[in-house]
């Protein structure tokens, strides 16, 4: 875990993070709904779980700009930014209608992170080990399928005193509309370090990751299972 020091002094966002840090602690949570039906299909072809690109994609989105990977060190009273976040998965278990965590770590290698990914789901489907650690796992963003609904707006509330800089991201059943494969995606951000603008220009990014993998663009995104 890397991370550098941010003065708020010198920070782009410096005046809007000093009103909603001091004056206005809030958040700001947005849904849209993205097509994904080129990567439904993508998906089928290569016999690989769409939840889990899905995942890769929404991962590259959030770390390709800075503004996503914010941290704040409440001990210190330090702005910062770290070098890559990684996602805490969720795995729903039937018989407790109850979920636990998995931490995976992120990597931008297509095919390791798929591998790794599924590794770490299947393993807490049987262990049901994972708990939560927050303070264990500080560069993690939740990552979070309601595969039961396809929703129009989903809020996500944290106390407005509590200042915690890490996306929190969710989504639902896609379903179709006009032809197309539309699913939900909801995006909660700390006001501090984003504004609509930058939650508006996450979707465009994960838009634009989605259809990139799908044309092949990312390279490895087509290669069949070994």
């Amino acid at each position: 875990m890397n991370y550098r020091v941010i003065d708020p002094e010198k920070y782009y966002r410096g005046d809007v993070y000093r009103r909603f840090t001091k004056d206005c602690r809030c958040s700001v949570s947005m849904t849209a709904r993205v097509d994904v039906t080129a990567l439904a299909v993508v998906s089928g072809q290569q016999g690989r779980r769409f939840y889990v690109n899905f995942l890769y994609l929404l991962c590259r989105a959030l770390n390709s700009r800075d503004d996503y990977k914010m941290g704040y060190l409440w001990e210190t009273d330090t702005l910062i930014c770290y070098d890559e976040i990684n996602p805490t998965q969720y795995v729903f278990h039937e018989d407790t209608e109850t979920c636990t965590p998995v931490y995976t770590h992120w990597c931008e290698d297509y095919e390791r992170f798929y591998a790794a990914a599924l590794a770490d789901l299947e393993r807490e489907k049987t262990e049901r080990a994972g708990k939560f650690d927050g303070a264990g796992h500080p560069n993690w963003f939740d990552a979070s399928f309601l595969p039961w609904i396809s929703y129009d707006a989903l809020h996500v509330e944290l106390p407005d005193g509590y200042l915690f800089y890490a996306p929190i991201v969710n989504w639902g059943k896609y379903r179709e509309e006009n032809g197309r494969l539309m699913m939900p995606v909801t995006l909660r951000l700390n006001h501090a370090v984003a504004d609509g603008y930058l939650i508006a220009r996450f979707f465009g990014l994960l838009q634009d990751e989605i259809d990139a993998f799908c044309s092949g663009s990312i390279r490895t995104a087509l290669r069949p299972d070994a």
